[in-house]
């Protein structure tokens, strides 16, 4: 892959900071890779696999490189999606590929609905929105109650419910605020509170993301070609039922890929996925004609 250029594109509140890396091949169309809070760095493996494409990765506001300048404490879908819309025109390539995984998912489902003209084929995988699922009111609770954790009792506390709520399998109970909390020692999290609280996944982005209702009315009408799709093993958590969910707002059927909801991953932040087969799966799947 040819040396990567990196670029800073200063938006309403933040000035963010994106990779491209040209491609050897002939498809002049760039592949966008957004996850949420993840920044680019999460993505250098599967931009590997597509070494032949142009492959554009971005820090959103608030996370890595990309710093705030309106000192809000959150992040919300729309506020991204109008970071990618600018990010997309400052392209000046036209209507771009998409891949977006988890929060990112979130994000780029705000951006095809509010610009559906900028993004050819968005893959959305496992997008942890609450809204769309059946047990809406409790999986709401819980994900606001993560977030309260943290900003009460400090990051190994909120984490360790994080981590509790994204490995659970099947709808979260109507008493779900009985349940004993998680000990962060479990998860070899520290229990003692350093004080931060500037954390981008529990403190800025956990509930705008969770809490973002999709316009499915605007997303079924836009020029997109959406793929909702789930990690196989997946099966049964918050973040896949929810993908499986946005499929049936969409009319669509939800595709299966491999691995879980890191899929993608080939060592970034210590997990690991099944990134050739999971990058084999989605090249097949922006391959694929349109209905």
């Amino acid at each position: 892959m040819a040396e990567t250029d990196t670029r800073t594109l200063d938006t309403a509140g933040a000035s963010l900071r994106y990779d491209v890396r040209p491609g050897t091949g002939t498809d002049d169309r760039p592949l966008l890779l957004i996850g949420s809070p993840m920044d680019a760095s999460g993505f250098t493996t599967l931009a590997s696999h597509f070494a032949d494409r142009t492959v554009v990765t971005y820090d959103p506001r608030g996370v890595g490189r990309s710093e705030r300048t309106d000192g809000a404490a959150e992040s919300f879908p729309d506020e991204h999606a109008d970071d990618l819309v600018r990010l997309i025109e400052a392209l000046g390539s036209g209507p771009v590929d998409v891949f977006a995984s988890s929060g990112g998912a979130v994000n780029a489902l705000a951006l095809v609905a509010r610009r559906g003209d900028l993004v050819h084929t968005l893959v959305a995988h496992e997008p942890p929105t609450a809204q769309v699922v059946p047990d809406r009111e409790a999986a709401l609770g819980v994900c606001a109650d993560v977030r309260e954790t943290y900003l009460r009792d400090g990051w190994g506390a909120g984490m360790a419910k994080f981590i509790a709520v994204t490995s659970r399998t099947g709808p979260f109970p109507a008493n779900w605020a009985e349940e004993p909390a998680p000990s962060p020692a479990a998860f070899g999290l520290p229990a003692e509170d350093d004080g931060s609280r500037d954390d981008p996944l529990l403190g800025q982005n956990m509930r705008g993301c969770t809490s973002y209702r999709p316009d499915f009315t605007a997303l079924r009408a836009a020029p997109t070609r959406i793929v909702a799709a789930a990690g196989k093993e997946s099966e049964g958590t918050f973040a896949a039922r929810a993908a499986a969910a946005v499929a049936e707002g969409l009319g669509t059927p939800l595709a299966v890929f491999p691995s879980h909801h890191g899929g993608f991953l080939g060592g970034e932040f210590g997990q690991q996925g099944a990134p050739a087969e999971f990058a084999e799966a989605l090249r097949a799947t922006l391959d694929a004609p349109r209905d």
